[in-house]
């Protein structure tokens, strides 16, 4: 059967999906606040006396430094995930395997963030 649709009816279903603004704009937050965070980071550790385990371990129990940390932690793995969903999704043309590697990948960086944050916690709380 022939289709009776116009092209600019056929061509409006193959827009971005609803999420995709959201995606942008999440991603350019989190690429805002990586900016200081990282630059914090950079300073604290240049100014730290030694880079020996003893020093870092008490560096990262102090509050500020590890609250911050835990931001970092939390923002860089969701810039990194949405990052590497815009790769997957320019670059992958099979649905089923894009949408596969788009769920792994999602899997991966919130049991990365968890990690790392529970790293941080236990280290702040002294059990390391």
């Amino acid at each position: 059967m022939k289709d009776l649709r116009s092209p600019l009816a056929k061509a409006k279903n193959w827009g971005v999906s609803p999420d995709a603004s959201n995606d942008f704009l999440t991603q350019r937050m989190t690429a805002l606040a990586l900016v200081p965070l990282v630059i914090w980071l950079c300073l604290n550790i240049a100014f730290l006396p030694q880079a020996t385990y003893p020093v870092l371990v008490n560096w990262i129990q102090s509050p500020l430094n590890s609250v911050m940390m835990i931001l970092i932690v939390i923002v860089s793995f969701i810039h990194a995930q949405l990052g590497m969903q815009v790769i997957f999704e320019d670059y992958i043309s099979k649905q089923t395997l894009r949408i596969a590697v788009i769920i792994a990948t999602k899997f991966l960086s919130y049991f990365l963030m968890a990690l790392g944050v529970y790293s941080i916690i236990k280290i702040t709380l002294g059990g390391l």
